[in-house]
């Protein structure tokens, strides 16, 4: 009886610092950000913070340039890293190389890449540089990459963001690839498959756990860019919503609970765009044995 008991306790033990370590470092300053959110800094109970935000012309234009982020980032990163993921699979000479060099800006921190990026597309940054050197433009003919109108700034954010991001859609997709039963495949082919008859029919389902979490985690992290967009372009020049939150913190004083209320509706943003997708994608459904 008493072994019974024990054996009983042992997954709620094992899982225990982990449930202590999101209460303490994750639950409770959520909480604790919600409740802040409704108070002014004389600790007064107010809506004011939340009608500060939604009275910011700022914020309705954040919320456009996020979701337009979104939708164009993750299709284009999702569709490039499944044809990597699916091309490294075949094992060719120089695949691994090939691995090896496109993981590479996976590695780099955000600050890094932001530096990186900034001063490569200024007028006399290293890429009209390269491009001068190559014979494809003329000294007079230089690139104004940081010039553009606020929708070709966007679309170049989402260039940089994806030469970054891709190499970590695809080691999830490259995971799955991987992972499936060849034979499946192999009969799609002697059953007069095309490529892209069992890539639609057979791979594509059988992948459908890879793609799921890959598509969310991107999706998550697309919500969340910022610090990319404010080292090339600075606060305001392309809003997006959390660089309003860090925007609110730190470059306003007295906006500290503002910035708290911003976070709070990022937060929900996130979760409900989460749960929408789970949702559709049918992550929720069960498995029929």
């Amino acid at each position: 009886m008493q072994k019974t008991i024990t054996k009983k306790w042992i997954p709620y033990i094992l899982i225990a610092p982990t449930l202590i370590y999101y209460i303490v470092f994750w639950l409770r300053p959520v909480i604790s950000s919600v409740y802040y959110s409704f108070f002014d800094e004389s600790n007064i109970f107010t809506l004011n913070n939340y009608i500060t935000i939604f009275k910011d012309p700022y914020f309705k234009q954040a919320l456009i340039n996020t979701s337009i982020f979104v939708l164009i980032s993750v299709t284009i990163e999702f569709l490039i890293s499944l044809g990597l993921a699916l091309i490294i699979n075949k094992k060719f000479k120089g695949a691994q190389i090939l691995l090896s060099i496109a993981l590479i800006p996976m590695a780099l921190p955000a600050v890094a890449v932001g530096a990186m990026w900034s001063s490569g597309f200024a007028t006399y940054g290293w890429v009209n540089s390269l491009l001068y050197h190559l014979g494809i433009i003329s000294e007079s003919g230089k690139f104004a990459f940081l010039a553009g109108n606020d929708f070709q700034s966007l679309m170049l954010i989402i260039l940089i963001d994806a030469w970054q991001v891709i190499p970590f859609m695809m080691v999830i997709l490259l995971a799955g690839v991987q992972g499936l039963p060849k034979d499946s495949i192999e009969a799609g082919y002697i059953f007069g498959g095309t490529k892209f008859t069992v890539l639609r029919k057979i791979t594509l389902p059988m992948l459908k756990s890879s793609i799921q979490t890959a598509l969310i985690l991107r999706i998550i992290s697309a919500i969340q860019v910022w610090l990319i967009i404010v080292m090339i372009y600075g606060y305001r020049r392309i809003p997006v919503l959390l660089e309003e939150v860090v925007f609110y913190e730190e470059q306003l004083i007295g906006f500290y609970r503002v910035a708290l209320a911003y976070s709070v509706i990022v937060a929900a943003i996130v979760s409900v765009v989460s749960i929408i997708y789970l949702k559709i994608s049918g992550a929720f459904k069960k498995e029929e044995l």
